[in-house]
């Protein structure tokens, strides 16, 4: 519900907007003159001001600017006599967002009304969308084809469709922040914001005004009032990255929003409903957090409704040929280089590396590699040494005897892993495995022959 504050010192004027504007639903201050106007703004927040042009003390253009000092984006609508347009549209120039010429009909000022908070809420979610990541991020996008990864798509669409907040675990650089997006994109939320913060990236103070926000002057520096990302998240998503970094004080706050639904900004008196799930993701073992009390236990049971465990990239090592194809597909840092695929000697190698960082790291090789690359293949010496060296120093993650096999039927077992998984995941439909994989009906036939692979067991 809009609050809307109306002023004009003409008492019909001031009667006949509070009744059509509540009627149609808005709850509407009034104002007997621009000095009252402004008081009242200094107090309560408006979604707009509606306002006579020529009043005495204070006129319409007195209560304008002072509008724009409070919230520059707060729309307000100036009223003006036929014989004074020109001083309206002066009005417009310098930040009114409509005019209305008295006497005025009352389907007019509704039309008006409705089409400027309308226009202010497009306007809140375009703030959003400057601030949030790419939501046009799909289950398919998300790139794994092996076992851990296939339970795990599957929990996304159980879990997307629902209201449930969901936590997401795993060690630095498993893709905690896409499966975020993936969730959010395949949710009854996806044509709403999907806001994200770093919480361990930003100190205390400036972390509960970006969440919550603030009223102008609720401390030294705030000029203006600031909306808060849980707020620009209204209706869609709110991801909190590095929960397990959050400060006490600001975990008290944001359960409080997940009980209540409600939230009161830095400095102001009046709480704002909101409707947000949440999804957060940690790398920090949070139970353990809960026993140190440096997380709130009941916090902890209100995030934690479902949870998914990224697995590191050691323990899904089928999907890095896959992984390293898409980030080559993906990097153009050299113009005019055309580099297609990678030697087996190179597949090898990141086979046998434990990849410590993760899937950012594996991406990050793959970047570099193309730098050193000098033709249209990635070879063993446009490898970093640590994974020439066959994991040096960092770990191979693969037990020895593994290790001393034949390379060759090493690729091959994770070949076949990658064809059935594929097949299981797209219900036996070897179109959509082909394409997927990146490869022709015919080879995906006669690699399933060779490796005696039956597409009936699959589908069973």
């Amino acid at each position: 519900m809009a609050r809307i504050l109306a002023v004009d010192d003409e008492e019909d004027i001031r009667t006949i907007l509070r009744i059509v504007l509540s009627g149609e639903g808005y709850e509407v201050d009034t104002a007997h003159n621009g000095l009252e106007a402004m008081a009242m703004m200094e107090g309560r927040s408006y979604d707009l001001v509606i306002t006579d042009l020529k009043m005495e003390g204070a006129d319409g253009f007195a209560v304008l600017k002072k509008a724009k000092e409070i919230d520059s984006l707060l729309p307000v609508i100036m009223i003006t006599a036929f014989g004074s347009i020109d001083s309206a549209v002066e009005a417009m120039k310098l930040g009114a967002a409509d005019y209305i010429v008295k006497p005025f009909l009352h389907d007019d000022i509704k039309f008006t009304v409705r089409h400027i908070l309308e226009h202010g809420s497009l306007r809140l979610e375009n703030m959003a969308l400057k601030r949030q990541i790419s939501q046009k991020l799909s289950i398919e996008e998300v790139v794994g084809l092996s076992e851990p990864m296939l339970k795990i798509f599957d929990t996304i669409e159980k879990a997307a469709p629902t209201r449930a907040n969901i936590m997401i675990t795993g060690e630095s650089g498993t893709g905690k922040g896409l499966i975020a997006e993936a969730i959010h994109h395949n949710s009854p939320r996806r044509n709403k914001p999907f806001m994200s913060i770093n919480c361990a990236a930003i100190p205390e103070t400036l972390l509960e005004s970006e969440l919550f926000g603030y009223k102008k002057g609720a401390f030294t520096g705030a000029n203006c009032d600031k909306t808060g990302l849980v707020t620009m998240a209204d209706g869609g998503t709110l991801f909190l990255d590095e929960i397990g970094d959050m400060p006490l004080v600001i975990q008290s706050k944001s359960l409080k929003v997940l009980e209540s639904g409600e939230l009161l900004p830095l400095g102001d008196t009046k709480t704002k409903s909101v409707d947000v799930r949440i999804i957060c993701a940690t790398n920090k073992d949070i139970e353990a957090c809960v026993r140190d009390k440096t997380f709130r236990e009941d916090l902890y049971y209100r995030l934690n409704v479902i949870e998914i465990r990224m697995p590191p990239l050691r323990e899904r090592p089928e999907d890095i040929p896959l992984l390293a194809n898409r980030f080559l597909q993906e990097e153009h840092s050299v113009p005019g280089k055309v580099v297609k695929g990678f030697a087996e000697a190179a597949i090898n190698a990141m086979l046998a590396y434990s990849w410590p960082g993760n899937v950012r790291e594996l991406k990050n090789v793959v970047e570099r590699a193309v730098i050193f690359a000098a033709g249209e293949q990635i070879t063993l010496e446009d490898l970093p040494q640590k994974i020439k060296s066959g994991g040096a120093g960092g770990g191979t993650g693969a037990p020895e005897d593994s290790r001393l096999q034949p390379l060759k039927a090493m690729v091959c077992d994770y070949e076949k892993d990658i064809i059935i998984n594929a097949l299981k995941r797209f219900g036996g439909n070897k179109e959509m495995v082909a394409k997927t994989l990146s490869v022709d009906l015919t080879t995906l036939y006669r690699k399933m022959n060779k490796f005696g692979i039956d597409e009936e067991d699959i589908k069973k």
